[in-house]
């Protein structure tokens, strides 16, 4: 089944921006999703198992290394792959 998530990551330090790059580089490096990025947040779109395997190992080092907010909205008829 093909899903949608909209992803927004709020680090919560000084200097925002950084660990919001790093978070959306190491997204794009999946070969098996979409990834659309966007002013307030990220779209992957791809078969389930894939972007919930790819959301839990690039969430988790994010959350270790930096206090964070992520909100995720989940849909599986928001676009096709």
């Amino acid at each position: 089944m093909i899903i949608t998530v909209e992803i927004s990551y709020y680090p919560l330090t000084d200097n925002y921006a950084v660990p919001v790059k790093d978070f959306i580089d190491t997204l794009k490096t999946s070969e098996e999703t979409d990834i659309v990025t966007g002013a307030m947040s990220t779209l992957i779109t791809g078969e389930y198992d894939n972007v919930m395997e790819l959301l839990a190992a690039k969430i988790e080092p994010m959350i270790e290394k930096y206090p964070s907010v992520f909100t995720l909205k989940i849909s599986n008829s928001c676009g096709k792959k």
